[in-house]
């Protein structure tokens, strides 16, 4: 995110027959073709000082869905061992890592990969790994999950398949990715 935008904090309500999560004044645009619920954000790209902490809710969904670089929004590069992915190191999180591994960073392109090591903050501080997968299938969202009322229970990762997916406030799209491979300098 920039400067210049802002996270929005609309009313949600409940919906009947405890079907799940909407906005009091929801819009078509505020659900996506599965029906999942997303936050909402202004749109301002460019204006300001860069937030690199804060990743902005429709820029990552686009950048995952259309597996664009998440510096440039061109292109990720691929080549025959798959799409490339720069992400936090997490290995110790996940124990057959890198397969199966569930990940919210948008692909990268080969210009912007050494770009993302000297300025991302999260990536200095937990140091970064570089890898490679054929297969990246959408596998849910993060966000804020909530109970009736409706009342906020926690922030996490939901697969499209969990009936949780109507009471999740998304703010992320999530791949998992497979076929990995480890690319060489």
């Amino acid at each position: 995110m920039w400067s210049g935008e802002t996270a929005e904090d609309p009313r949600l309500v409940e919906l009947p027959n405890g079907a799940g999560i909407a906005y009091a004044d929801e819009i078509l645009g505020d659900r996506d073709s599965r029906g999942v619920l997303w936050d909402r954000a202004t749109v301002n790209p460019g204006q300001g000082t860069p937030r690199f902490a804060q990743i902005h809710v429709h820029r990552q969904r686009r950048a995952m869905r259309k597996l664009l670089c998440q510096v440039c929004a061109g292109p990720a590069d691929q080549d025959d061992h798959g799409v490339l992915w720069l992400i936090p190191n997490r290995t110790r999180h996940w124990p057959d890592w890198p397969e199966g591994m569930l990940v919210a960073e948008p692909p990268i392109c080969r210009p912007c990969l050494s770009l993302s090591v000297r300025v991302c903050p999260a990536l200095r501080a937990e140091g970064h790994l570089v890898i490679r997968a054929r297969e990246h299938p959408t596998y849910g969202v993060e966000g804020f999950r909530y109970r009736t009322g409706p009342t906020p229970v926690d922030h996490g990762t939901t697969s499209f398949t969990d009936p949780a997916i109507r009471w999740t406030l998304a703010s992320k799209l999530v791949r998992t990715l497979h076929h990995c491979t480890v690319p060489k300098a």
